[in-house]
């Protein structure tokens, strides 16, 4: 017996993609710098320290002297010196006056007049303790500064961008097909 037969054949369909991929360019140009920084103003005002130092008196116990001080000096040495001498010889005037009161005034004066008198021995510091005085006073400084501020002219630029889209188009490489028969 005989059975007939249905046979199907078919064809798949076929596509093929052509595709044009994107193209994206992006280009970022530098900035234009443009930076100042001004100077900082920078004032100072000063006091300027003073030191003294007196040395006079030890220049005086040196016995270097100013001149000044050396004629006051033998001035005043003078003037000392001349008053002991009158008062000296006003009471020598006076014992010689009185020589009927007894006693041998001539010969007690020629005895103390007539001797060197001893000079003494003594260790002595020259120049004295104390006689350099000195005083200080310090000084100062102020220091003022000011900064300036930046000055900025920076331009930025605007990135170039180019953008290409990308394309795909579809193409029927095979077409579907089906056929059906029928076998006896």
């Amino acid at each position: 017996m005989n059975i007939p037969k249905l046979q199907v054949q078919s064809t798949k369909a076929q596509i093929g993609l052509n595709i044009q991929k994107a193209v994206q360019q992006i280009e970022q140009p530098k900035a234009n710098l443009d930076l100042q920084q001004p100077k900082a103003i920078q004032t100072m005002e000063t006091t300027q320290p003073t030191l003294s130092i007196d040395t006079e008196q030890a220049r005086a116990d040196l016995d270097l002297m100013s001149s000044s001080r050396r004629t006051a000096e033998v001035a005043d040495y003078g003037r000392q010196t001349a008053l002991e001498g009158i008062a000296r010889r006003a009471q020598e005037g006076n014992e010689l006056m009185r020589i009927e009161n007894g006693g041998n005034p001539i010969a007690s004066q020629a005895m103390q007049w007539g001797r060197q008198p001893y000079s003494s021995l003594s260790i002595q510091f020259i120049p004295s303790q104390g006689s350099v005085k000195e005083s200080f006073q310090p000084g100062s400084v102020d220091i003022r500064v000011e900064p300036q501020q930046v000055i900025n002219n920076t331009t930025s630029n605007k990135p170039i961008h180019t953008y290409t889209p990308g394309k795909v188009t579809v193409e029927m490489l095979q077409k579907p097909s089906i056929t059906i028969d029928w076998l006896v």
